[in-house]
């Protein structure tokens, strides 16, 4: 992240990146602790961390092994400098090597709940019960402990949990504490920063709203941005900061892609006029995606078409604007680090977002991305402060690729026709019983499963619809949502009755991770 004068210069926590999927979620949890983070890649010189004089620094976990060759590693002077460190997962396993300890893959993985016992009184667990339920997702362990180490906690599957080194004030975590399924991890992390390094608060959304216009105003100058509009807080979000930055040359362009969910667009178009006065330019290309689109079924390649289709349509539509440099998107961090473009060495690529890893190599725009380092509850939060409408803000999330990775059969409009009207009975009902604003994410999924049955007696060959419903914070885990049994039953009952190509309705219960939120 670029400093500028809305940023502190001093009193920020540095975190060494490894390729961890959880990175800007540490930084995310630090900041809404008050304090400001930067992210280093672990393979930038050690100059880089020495130029922003952090009080702290946490080492990231990451899909790597120690047990493998050229794994990441550090410049060990580290050590030297007298600022405590906190490991975490892969940076606690890389802490142990370096001071002797050992590595090896364990008898099995660890991944999801375990219940952690704390078995020394330390800074970093201070004011903590001495069990208590933290989140796993690791392969290897530390098996033996370095000279000067000592074991503070311990999980039934790992006896070396948490360690620390007090002499020289480096900790090391084998759980993580920066997702929300680990108890008191919030807390962890606060001893962290402010009894063991001192930090002081330095860091609110106010001053990231200052500092975004400021950007954009001075990477802008005179030229004219369009924005690709969806209805969904983060393009409402990104039009509400760019108007404020440049006024009536944002061009905001809502795309029709014929992937779209019921009077999508109708709505969005009226919503968002009358709550940011802004003029939305609508532009119906449905016919050119469903037509790229047609019988395909590989997710990477539904993303990859709809990412390098959306440039091509903002292309045309821009000529009417007159000359355009800029593209504005409602880019949020999830989507970069799970399409493994952020930069970082050693990331995996999970999916592509079409706005990140769906874009074609070149295109002829400026990007301008404001939100790229924020998660959704703090876009919200962001939301709030610009004064946009709680109707919008707290809309539930829909992908840019639209329904197009939520229909695993071959992408037709009929098919899209059953995904259409199942997903609006999933919503409807669930407005009607109050759970819409209690979960994060609501939908309808159509499966390319047929299955026999009968209705008035006659057989009947149809389609699956699973109905998929999950709660979160920020979009980087999620746990499912317990709906009533009879909000199931009365869902299920209108699919089937009302929605012609169904005759069967499942319900998803797995978690992020290991499954994603949407399924494609």
């Amino acid at each position: 992240m670029r400093k500028s004068k809305h940023l502190p210069e001093k009193g920020c926590v540095a975190i060494i990146d490894f390729g961890s999927q959880y990175t800007q979620l540490i930084a995310r949890r630090i900041r809404d602790l008050g304090v400001f983070s930067v992210i280093i890649p672990w393979d930038s010189p050690l100059q880089d961390l020495l130029n922003i004089a952090p009080v702290g620094i946490i080492l990231s976990g990451g899909p790597s092994s120690l047990l493998e060759e050229e794994s990441p590693t550090l410049d060990k002077r580290i050590f030297d400098l007298g600022i405590p460190i906190l490991g975490i997962c892969y940076g606690y396993q890389w802490i142990a090597s370096c001071f002797g300890g050992k590595v090896e893959k364990g008898g099995k993985g660890e991944y999801g709940r375990s219940s952690l016992s704390i078995i020394k009184e330390t800074t970093l667990f201070e004011g903590l019960p001495t069990h208590f339920t933290v989140w796993n997702s690791h392969g290897d362990r530390v098996s033996e402990l370095p000279k000067d180490f000592e074991v503070i906690a311990f999980t039934a599957d790992e006896p070396h949990a948490a360690a620390c080194n007090f002499k020289k004030n480096i900790y090391g975590l084998q759980f993580h504490p920066e997702v929300t399924h680990t108890e008191h991890g919030e807390k962890i992390l606060a001893n962290f920063l402010f009894e063991i390094c001192r930090a002081t608060p330095n860091w609110n959304l106010g001053s990231f709203i200052e500092e975004s216009i400021e950007e954009i105003r001075r990477k802008v100058g005179n030229e004219k941005v369009i924005l690709g509009i969806s209805g969904g807080v983060d393009s409402s979000v990104t039009a509400a900061l760019v108007h404020k930055a440049v006024g009536e040359r944002l061009y905001p362009l809502f795309v029709d892609t014929g992937l779209l969910r019921q009077n999508e667009a109708e709505t969005i178009t009226k919503l968002l006029q009358q709550s940011l006065g802004l003029k939305i330019h609508l532009f119906d290309a449905s016919q050119q995606f469903l037509d790229r689109l047609k019988n395909v079924a590989d997710p990477e390649r539904k993303r990859k078409i709809i990412g390098s289709l959306f440039i091509r349509v903002f292309e045309k539509a821009a000529q009417s604007f007159g000359e355009v440099k800029f593209l504005a998107q409602g880019t949020l961090y999830p989507d970069i680090i799970e399409s493994a473009q952020s930069g970082r060495k050693g990331a995996c690529l999970i999916k592509s977002h079409h706005n990140v890893g769906g874009l074609p190599k070149k295109i002829p725009f400026e990007l301008i991305e404001p939100l790229r380092f924020l998660f959704k509850d703090e876009v919200r939060k962001v939301g709030q402060l610009l004064g946009l409408p709680h109707e919008l803000l707290y809309r539930h999330p829909f992908p840019g690729p639209g329904l197009a990775v939520r229909c695993l059969a071959p992408i037709r409009e009929q098919n899209l026709r059953i995904l259409r009207k199942a997903d609006a009975i999933v919503v409807e009902e669930i407005k009607k019983a109050g759970f819409y604003e209690q979960i994060w994410q609501a939908f309808a999924v159509l499966l390319p499963v047929r299955s026999v049955g009968v209705m008035g007696d006659r057989r009947t060959y149809d389609f699956t619809i699973a109905i998929r419903a999950v709660e979160s914070i920020d979009g980087m885990t999620a746990d499912w949502v317990k709906l009533p049994p009879d909000l199931l039953s009365r869902i299920s009952n209108k699919i089937i009755n009302e929605v012609e190509g169904v005759n069967r309705v499942v319900y998803d219960i797995s978690s992020k991770p290991p499954a994603t939120i949407e399924w494609e």
